[in-house]
Order: C-alpha cells, then structure tokens, then sequence
C-alpha cells in the first residue's frame, strides 16, 4: 500500500494567521528621497539595508520589503506599535523562497501565539508591490 508523505510527520502545523499588503512603490521612494537614512533605520535591520545597498539601492526592492514586513506583522496579529518593522527580517538568497527572521518584540509575541513559521511571498510589477505571510504553529 503506498502511503502519503505526511505518514510521516508527527505533528501539523495550524495556521494561526494570515497578512497581506500592497504599497505604491512611488509612495516608498518619497517617504526614502524625504528620510533616507532615517527610514531606512526605521523598517529595515542591518543585513536588509546592505542587500538594498547591494542592489542598486532599488526601490522595488524597498517596497517589497515594506509590504512583506507589513504583511509580517498583520499574520502575527499586532500590525506595527507592538512591534517595530525593523524587527522583522526577510531573508533572500537567490533560486530560493524568502525566509523571515524575527527579533525583539515581533519575536516575542509570535512565541506567545505558538508560532513557529512564517512563509511569505513577495511581489512587484509596478507601480505596486505587495507581500502575503502566512504564520503557522501550534496555538498555545
């Protein structure tokens, strides 16, 4: 008898919560020409701002970020105050899926729902860019 490949799995993850975002990438590089510096402390950690440097300082790339944080935050449930956007982190590596880091209070409060992974898709075609997360686990 063939069996599934979940035969194996010893536990499911539930889906705790799910965020979405759109952003006008016109908006972002507005908000960045007026700050620069500033908000660029403000939304991304160190390894996002030298991949930003890295890619031309694009600005799809910065709203994509943004979105996929704004997404972030809504799938843990506390949208930004509770938690500050620098505090979530997106992972990129070519050919493969972004990955997200949490830090801080963004951390802290997806320990405190029992979440345990976040997956999220990025994506741009301007003038917009948006982020879907979806927060899994096992709610506590």
């Amino acid at each position: 008898m063939k069996t599934s490949a979940f035969a194996e799995v010893k536990f499911v993850l539930t889906l705790i919560g799910l965020g979405v975002d759109l952003v006008s990438i016109d908006r972002i590089e507005k908000v960045y020409d007026k700050h620069r510096q500033r908000f660029l402390r403000r939304i991304l950690t160190a390894y996002e701002e030298d991949t930003f440097r890295e890619k031309g300082s694009s600005m799809v790339t910065l709203a994509a970020r943004y979105a996929a944080k704004e997404a972030v935050l809504k799938a843990i449930g506390c949208g930004i105050g509770p938690a500050a956007m620098n505090e979530v982190e997106i992972v990129t590596s070519p050919g493969k899926q972004p990955q997200v880091q949490l830090h801080g209070a963004a951390a802290r409060l997806a320990d405190e729902k029992g979440i345990i992974k976040i997956a999220i898709s990025l994506s741009h075609e301007p003038p917009l860019a948006c982020a879907f997360a979806a927060a899994t686990g096992k709610p506590k």
